[in-house]
């Protein structure tokens, strides 16, 4: 059962960062994006981060 579990966290945190990209207008493949630069990686990071603070003071 826990593994069910971490599969559907996984699965969910995908989405989540693709729909972060999709945002700020990066491109991600599935599977390996090694070719992102450090700015378009950190823009998508900086987006979910932004996304999760906004969610918690909706609380």
């Amino acid at each position: 059962m826990k593994g069910d579990f971490t599969q559907k966290g996984k699965e969910a945190m995908e989405r989540f960062k693709m729909e972060s990209a999709n945002e700020v207008g990066v491109n991600l493949k599935q599977g390996y994006n090694g070719d992102l630069t450090a700015r378009q990686a950190g823009s998508i990071g900086g987006m979910m981060v932004k996304k999760m603070i906004d969610a918690y003071k909706m609380q």
